[in-house]
Parts: C-alpha cells; structure tokens; sequence
C-alpha cells in the first residue's frame, strides 16, 4: 500500500474525531444484520440478524448525536456494548432455545468441537480414525470430521461432561476465552490512560462490532478465541511480556492452524529483540503437549482430520468452498487445485525471504506481516471461507493500537 493510500485511509478515519468512520461502520452492521435477518438461507444466521440489528441500529443514532453535540467520548465504551447486544446477547439466546431443543440455532463448527469434546472425554483422543468414518452413513461423514488441532477440543468438554444446558454450549466458552483476552488486552495497550486512545477504540472496534466477527461469535465461534489469543500475543509482545506472548500464540495454535504463521511471525520478532528463549517455550510446548494423547491412541486419526481432509484427500469434501481467487482457480483450471497450491506455497515462500531479509521490530510490524500474509493465503487457499476474513481485518486494524517503545528499547539494547 502507497504511502498517499495509508494518508489517505488515516484522514478518513480520524474525520470528525473518528465519528465520521463509526457512523459508516454502525450504519453498514446495521444494514448487514438487516438482511441477514431476511434473506440468509442459514437459520442461525438470521436469528442472529434478527436481534443484531437493534444494537446495530441504537448505536448509529447515538453517533449521529455525538456528531451533533461534536462530542468524542465514550466510543470506546459505545464499541464495547454494541459488541455485547451484537454478539453475546444473540449467543446466549441462540445457546438457550438450543438448549430449549431447537436443532436450528448452531453452525455445524459447534457440534463438531463438541463432539471433539466428548470422543477425547471417552476415547482419548478427540478423533474419528478413517475406518470410522467410511463405517457413518453417507451423509453423516462430513460430520465425523474435525480439521482442528486438540486443544479446540477443551471448548467441547462442558457439555461431554454436564449435558445440554445453555452454559455447555461450546460457544459460550468461545466467548469467555475471547472476551477475557480482549480485556487484557486492551488493558495492556491503555497503560495508565484513563480514556482509551483512538487506534484503541478502532481495534476493539474490528473484533467487537464489524458484523462478520459478532456473526461468527453467536452462531459458531471457533475462530474468535483463536484471533483474540493472538492478538492478546501481540500486545504482550508489545508491552515486552515476552513469556506469556508465547503461552497466548501457543494456546492459539494449539487449537487451529490458522495461528502457526502468527507464531513464525512473533518468533522472528523474538529473536531479533533477542527473547525468544523466554517466547518459545509456550508458543511451541502447548501446540506439541496437545498432540500427545491423541499420537498416543491414534496418530493416523490425527492425520486424516487435521492434514489429508483440508488438503482435500478425505473421504469427502470440505464445504469451504467461498468465490475467492484460489477456490476459483482450483475450480475451473486444468490442475488448478495444484496450480492454486503451488501459488499458495509461493507467497509463503516470497513472505518467508522478506522476514529473513526485514524482520519485524515493533509489535505493529509484526501485526501487518500477520494481516496481509493471512489475506494472501485466505485468497489462495483452493478450500476457505468468506468468515476467515476476520484474521486479516483485526490484525491490520490492531496494528495501530500496538505502538509501544518496549519492543523499541529491547532491539536496541540487544543490538547495541
């Protein structure tokens, strides 16, 4: 991105004291909910519109009267609540009719991680072996499959333990791991300011309001606790708590892939702020211990649900199949799923030589690496899903919020 590009993108943000920018961004969740609620074909989806729309809606006419009084306070307060009825009011609500014995008010994503939940309280190991799955019926073999790493399993345990109630939901526990690491998070980032500052309110912003986050925190959720432990990483790396940046990534990858390049990312960061004996422990030791039990009762089980099924070498075929370049090339070219995975081992490669060649330095660099290597691959990946997009957006919209001297001061002494 030009340098007049990234001007220009910061005088639209900081338009009428960043007023301007939340109006839009209130007003488009608005609408967005609104439609969802009338037209998705997913029930979940529209239960969630049904509700979302209102937060939405109330928070658009309370900007437009701090507009009209030319008032900046409390938006991050306002960021904040509209989160709460956005997203967790519709969560525990869809988690109680479910409860209640409405089968129509849970992504797919929920049942299979408790499922993983309940197969590693009884089994051992949170997976179905290949021999397993081709014994389901035809139809119920897209659902023996769990493409996550172990630990996504401990969401699932709840209600393999205590049963269906609404506090079981796998969801629920999504959302108390997201907003805990959230609010350290933005703790860690305020310091000692009283008022949380700008880029601060526009992060929390990414997570807690854009609809496509609120949407996936109520009706499936896995992705959020993944993203908020990461980002928590990165503002522990900021603020030079080097150790427990490593146990947030390494909680992340141990419960989905998508946070292994936020792990080489922070490691690089690590090593050339001269801390990664202290970051590694975590950031690897909690993505290998998980893989014990499940090596130990099964280690072709783990492959066939967590390697061959994304690769597309399963017994059936992911459903993550959103319009996005890499999904369309492997779709409609001779040898384009190949075509699309030689593209997507390109740019790992192209990402991989610029770390080495500039390293990042500072919590914000290591962010943006993070939000457009992530982009690229969501973009090229031949399976993905449009609901991905939330790692590329929060990374890039947190990455102004992680300024900090800390990570300036480390390099330096290392290097001096």
């Amino acid at each position: 991105m030009t340098k007049r590009a990234v001007r220009l993108l910061q005088r639209v943000d900081r338009a009428g004291g960043g007023l301007t920018a939340d109006l839009f961004l209130y007003a488009i969740a608005a609408a967005f909910a609104l439609i969802t609620a009338l037209t998705s074909t997913l029930l979940p989806h529209r239960a969630w519109g049904a509700i979302a729309m209102w937060p939405y809606a109330a928070a658009t006419v309370l900007v437009v009267v701090q507009i009209m009084r030319r008032s900046v306070s409390g938006r991050g307060t306002l960021a904040w609540t509209t989160g709460v009825f956005a997203a967790l009011l519709p969560l525990v609500v869809e988690a109680a009719q479910r409860a209640g014995g409405r089968s129509d008010r849970a992504q797919e994503e929920v049942l299979v991680v408790e499922r993983m939940g309940e197969r590693l309280l009884h089994d051992g190991t949170p997976y179905l072996g290949r021999d397993a799955i081709a014994a389901l019926p035809v139809d119920e073999r897209l659902m023996g499959y769990s493409p996550y790493q172990p630990g996504m399993a401990v969401f699932g345990l709840p209600r393999a333990a205590f049963g269906d109630f609404w506090w079981t939901d796998a969801r629920v526990w999504f959302a108390v791991v997201t907003v805990g690491a959230l609010t350290v998070a933005v703790r860690l980032l305020m310091a000692d300011a009283a008022v949380m500052p700008p880029p601060l309110v526009r992060a929390v912003q990414a997570v807690a309001v854009v609809p496509i986050c609120a949407l996936t925190l109520a009706t499936g959720g896995d992705d959020l606790p993944v993203l908020a432990l990461c980002l928590l990483a990165l503002a522990l790396a900021a603020t030079g708590r080097w150790g427990w940046a490593g146990v947030a990534v390494g909680a992340a990858a141990a419960c989905k892939p998508f946070a292994f390049p936020v792990v080489v990312v922070l490691l690089v960061f690590a090593v050339v702020s001269g801390r990664w004996r202290s970051f590694l422990p975590g950031a690897i030791g909690l993505p290998v211990l998980v893989l014990i039990p499940p090596f130990l009762v099964d280690a072709d089980a783990f492959l066939e649900n967590v390697v061959r099924f994304p690769l597309g070498h399963g017994l059936v075929t992911s459903p993550a199949q959103s319009p996005f370049p890499g999904y369309l090339i492997a779709q409609n070219l001779p040898g384009g799923r190949l075509l699309a995975t030689g593209l997507l081992v390109a740019t790992a490669v192209v990402i991989g030589v610029q770390l080495v060649r500039r390293p990042p330095r500072t919590a914000t660099s290591a962010a943006l690496i993070c939000g457009w290597g992530l982009l690229a691959a969501i973009l090229l990946i031949p399976s993905t899903r449009f609901g991905y997009l939330l790692y590329p957006i929060a990374f890039l919209a947190w990455a102004p919020a992680l300024k900090s001297d800390v990570s300036h001061r480390a390099f330096s002494k290392h290097t001096a």
